[in-house]
Parts: structure tokens; sequence; C-alpha cells
């Protein structure tokens, strides 16, 4: 009996440390970092200032910082990635390896104090493990100065100088930045390529840089009548200091990161998005293909000249379906190797066709929505910053298009292409452990998007809508988790979606639902249905009947413990529950057989069923054979 008791006590314990756990909290930062750039070298000193807020219910005796620069060293763990996994990214492959000292990248730090005294830290490829003097314990906060140097790294992913495009700095992941440690723990993944977390703060940026670059990124100019260059005040006289350079000083409130480009030929325009935010865009007037035409050139130039009018109008539409972008600028700045998102900003290569350079600044503002203001974990939670993201960049770029019908097409492809291939992996698999880019690539992007849309298909997509416009006013600016966003769902459509979650995103179960046999007389007809694959789903099953009238018969599934409403004009009856062991159902229709034109699965297409083929019964067909 004693040691029964105990037993419970100590269960009592354990749950109790799990509720303090989920109790939300989150850690804060304050940057203040001035850096002096040798644009010969591409390289660079800095000394960084850092307040750390610990608000977690821990004592923390270690923190950590990310140096992601030394990655692009040969041997280090992304080169070494890059150059054994099956399907390497093309951007990288080998590159890393062949890099001479003079391109390589690093950070290399020099001095580190905790609040005044020096603190002992090691170097661990690209990730510094710093034992602290003293503990910081909840609620206390303290104080990290830094100096270091580095180098930029050539261009080959993400950040780097002379890219593909000729842009000369691409500042990404370019500073000692603290790990983030939450109700998890510590993140302190070594950088190999794939995505990122941040901790919530305060940026204080000062670059002092060679005073015929343009600079843009994260943040407010704080000095533009200084500085120039399109940036000074309307009518303001601008006074720009003497000397080779000039110091560009950037302040970015409430963000998770900081980015920022350079280049001595960037052309800057902005533009206002009514009620919003003002847009800042920083490109290339002219495209540094050689063999480019006349013709060709002054298309890339009309692109980017129409870009921000279609902006403008991308951020209207986000505003209003997705939530309210809640920082007063963005930033489209020319650079990296693709498209990269990053707090007020993004990177985006420029010489594209007038729709994918509008796409490609799209998907890169949606995470501003998907990453930099609901900023999940995105290493552990990938599809929910990627496939959020690719649903509303979808659905936005149909609006500037006026394109109709199914868009989010593209991503069911995908994620039928990866399930049927044998090599599909479980969307809770860690970014960077995925066998193959391409099972990261298609899981996150594409079952990702499929995740939402089908979503709509379970609880209706009123419910769904307003579920998103919820979740982005409930976690914006915090870190939310996928049960994060099931439970704001829940609330929405008054179902149980946990089985959803369990199916669709821990497992690579697969959905195939099939009309079975139709048979029937003058006063009835029976309808078969059979489950194939594993993963069970609420069915609509739409009747159309030789007249031309249709009607909907409704099949709830009996773990969802509730009912979507009728989204539809046709007249809709719900039957009993499916229940999720049972391999068949029958419905008796009260019509005649000869009455029946078709029956139909889910005419909208919402559920990622792989066997569409099964989904239609052609009864009149089938009664005239």
């Amino acid at each position: 009996m004693k040691k029964f008791i105990l037993f419970l006590l100590l269960g009592f314990v354990s749950l109790g440390a799990f509720a303090q756990n989920r109790s939300y909290w989150q850690q804060e930062v304050d940057y203040t970092m001035e850096i002096d750039v040798d644009v010969e070298k591409h390289q660079y000193s800095g000394k960084q200032t850092l307040v750390y807020t610990n608000n977690s219910p821990d004592v923390l005796n270690r923190v950590y910082y990310h140096l992601y620069f030394n990655a692009f060293q040969p041997g280090s763990m992304m080169d070494v990635r890059s150059r054994t996994i099956e399907d390497p990214d093309g951007r990288v492959k080998d590159r890393i390896y062949h890099l001479d000292d003079d391109e390589i990248g690093y950070q290399r730090v020099n001095s580190l104090s905790q609040d005044g005294k020096a603190v002992e830290y090691e170097e661990d490829g690209t990730i510094l493990v710093v034992e602290l003097n003293e503990p910081v314990k909840p609620g206390e906060s303290t104080t990290f100065e830094m100096e270091w140097d580095a180098q930029v790294p050539l261009q080959i992913r993400r950040s780097g100088w002379n890219n593909a495009e000729g842009v000369e700095f691409s500042m990404s992941q370019w500073y000692p930045k603290l790990a983030e440690y939450d109700f998890q723990g510590w993140h302190p993944n070594p950088y190999i390529g794939r995505e990122f977390h941040g901790v919530w703060g305060n940026f204080d940026v000062t670059i002092n840089i060679d005073r015929d670059y343009i600079v843009g990124g994260s943040g407010i100019l704080q000095n533009p009548n200084e500085i120039g260059y399109g940036y000074e005040e309307e009518g303001a006289k601008v006074n720009r200091p003497s000397g080779d350079k000039l110091s560009w000083n950037f302040v970015a409130e409430n963000v998770i990161d900081f980015f920022w480009g350079a280049d001595p030929d960037f052309v800057h325009t902005t533009a206002q998005v009514p009620n919003g935010p003002q847009l800042h865009f920083l490109y290339q007037e002219d495209s540094v293909d050689v063999q480019a035409t006349d013709a060709e050139n002054e298309q890339y130039k009309a692109n980017w000249e129409q870009l921000p009018e279609y902006t403008v109008r991308a951020f209207e539409y986000a505003n209003e379906h997705f939530g309210e972008y809640p920082y007063p600028q963005f930033t489209v700045l020319q650079g990296g190797d693709g498209g990269m998102e990053y707090p007020m900003g993004t990177l985006i290569t420029g010489g594209r066709s007038l729709g994918s350079l509008v796409g490609v600044t799209v998907h890169e503002m949606f995470h501003s929505w998907y990453q930099n203001v609901l900023a999940t974990n995105e290493s552990l939670l990938e599809w929910m910053d990627e496939g959020f993201t690719s649903f509303a960049s979808s659905e936005t770029m149909a609006h500037l298009f006026n394109r109709s019908g199914n868009v989010h097409q593209g991503s069911y492809r995908g994620y039928q292409f990866i399930a049927e291939s044998g090599s599909e992996e479980p969307m809770v698999t860690h970014a960077d452990h995925y066998n193959t880019n391409r099972a990261y690539s298609i899981a996150a992007y594409s079952k990702g998007a499929v995740f939402l849309y089908q979503l709509s298909y379970i609880i209706g997509d009123e419910a769904f809508r307003r579920g998103m416009l919820n979740y982005h006013e409930s976690w914006k600016m915090k870190h939310p988790t996928a049960l994060d966003f099931i439970n704001i769902m829940e609330k929405e459509s008054g179902m149980i979606l946990d089985w959803y979650y369990e199916y669709f995103v821990q497992t690579t179960k697969s959905i195939d639902y099939g009309i079975n046999a139709v048979a029937g007389g003058v006063d009835k007809t029976v309808v078969k249905l059979e489950r194939i694959d594993l993963m069970p789903m609420p069915v609509d099953l739409v009747v159309e009947y030789t007249d031309g009238s249709s009607e909907q018969f409704y099949i709830p599934l009996r773990v969802m413990r509730g009912e979507k409403p009728n989204e539809t004009d046709m007249e809709r009856t719900v039957l009993e529950d499916w229940l999720w062991v049972q391999p068949t159902y029958k419905l008796t229709l009260p019509k005649s057989v000869s009455s029946i034109k078709s029956i139909t699965i889910d005419p909208t297409n919402r559920m990622a069923d792989l066997n569409p083929e099964n989904d239609y019964f052609d009864v009149e067909s089938m009664l005239n054979d």
C-alpha cells in the first residue's frame, strides 16, 4: 500500500511539472551591435552587447550561441551532409569543400563577458558553448558583451558575398546569435542548411560600410538624413558626414532575427500599403546576364518596377484573410540564392519573369505571418512554416492573377508523389534529419499546405477561415506549437481534431476511400463504401440524379464528436457516424437506381485521397452496359 501511495504522489508531481512547462513563457533578448566592414576582404569586426532575460521557470547555468558562418568551411557538418546525402541541394553540392581560404566563412569570438566578468567558452563548429559565471535565475537578466571577427563566405547558401546576380553582400545569420531556450529546453542545433529558431527581442544595429554602398534590411533606419539614397525624409536636407564610410543605424523591435544586404548598384524605391506598412525595394536596375538582349534587360527592369504594385495588393489581401502584419515596414532586397525570409523583409533573386518575381516575393512575404510573427520552431515544425506559407501564397497569387479552381493542386500532386514513392517520412521528423531533401521539401511545403486545405474539408471552410485569423491574433509574437493550432481549430469548429494531427502529421498513413458497389431496384439503392488505406476521414457523398438535381449525404467520423455545417446549396442528409475500425459502410438511398446518374466522394477534391479514380461511380453507364 505504501508503494502504491508513493506512485500516486510521483504521478502528481510529474503531471504538475508538465503543466508548468506548458504554461506559456518566452525568453527575451536586447541586442546592441556595431560592425565595421572591409568590403575588399569581405570581412568585418563586431561588438555586441546582449541583455538576456530569463522568463523561464528554470535556472540557467549555460548558454549557447549560433556561429552560422562557420558552416562554410571544408569538413563542416553542412559540407559533409551535402556531399553524402542522396539528393544534394544543387546550390551547395561540394562547393563548400572547394572554398579557398579567402572564400570560407567564419565567426571568431575574441572576448566574451557576463556582467563585466570574462566567461569560459568553447567553439564547437557552428555552436559556441558558454559556461556562466553566475546562473541566471527565473525572472533575472544578465548582460553579455562580446567582440568578434568574421569573414563573409562566398555566397553559397543564403548568406555571402557576390551572389549569382552580382549582389555584393547578402547578410543573414551574420552575427553570433543566442540560441533559443523554451519549454523543450535549449535548441543549439548545428547549422547544416535547414531551418531556424530565434529568441524574441529588440535589435539596435549600426553598420559602418563604404559610403558608395546602399544598405537595407530588418528594422527602421534611424538616421535617414545622414544616409540619403532615397531614405531621407521628404523635403529634408541630406547632411552626409565626411569620411570613407557611412554609418547605417537600424532598429527592429520585437523580432526574432535581423538581416541586411548591401550593394553599390542598388536602386531604392518605396510603396505604401494603405493602413499598413511602408514597403522598400532594393535591387539592381540592370541584369548581370551578359548574354541578355536589350529587350530582356528592359523586361527585367519592368518586372521590378511592377513588383511594388503587386506587393501592395498582396499585403492588403493577406491582412484581410490571414491577420494584419504588425510591423511598420517590409523590405524586399535582391540577394541570396533564391528566396529566404527574415523579420521585416526578405532576400530574393531578381532575374525572373514577372509571375516568378511576384510569386517568390509573396511566398517570402507570408513567412512574416508563418515564421517571423507566428514564430514556430521551424526546425521541428517546418511544415507549420513552409506549408502554411505555401497555402497562403497560393491563394494570394490566385487573387492577384485571377486564377480559379483548386489553387492547391500542385501541393496535392507533390504529396501524392512522395506518398506513393515509398520514401515519405512523418512530418514530425526534425528538418535536419530527413533521409532526403526531397522528403523534407514535400513534407514541409506540399503536405503542410495539404494539411490546411484538407482541414477546411473536415471542419468546413467558414470555421477554418475564422480559425486562421484567430490563430494569428492569439499567437502573434509568440512561439506556437502544432497543438496550439489544433486547439484553436477545435474551439472554432466544436470538433475533436487530435486524430487528424496524429494520423496526418505523426504518421505516413494515407487516405483511400472508394465506392465499392451500387445496387438497387425501383424503390431503393444500396451504396457500399470502403476505406482501403489506413487513415480515416469523414465523407461528403454527392448523388447526381438523371433529372439534373443533386443531393449530398454526409458521413461524420465518430472520433470527431461533431459535424461540419452544410457548405453547399444542395439538400444534405447527415448519416450515422462511420467508426474508424470499420473498413466498409453501407447506406440506403430511397431512390430507384435508374434515377441516379452518378455518385461522387468529395467533389471539392480537398480530401487527399491517393486513388481518386474510385471516388466516382458512373451509375448511368453501369445500367447501360
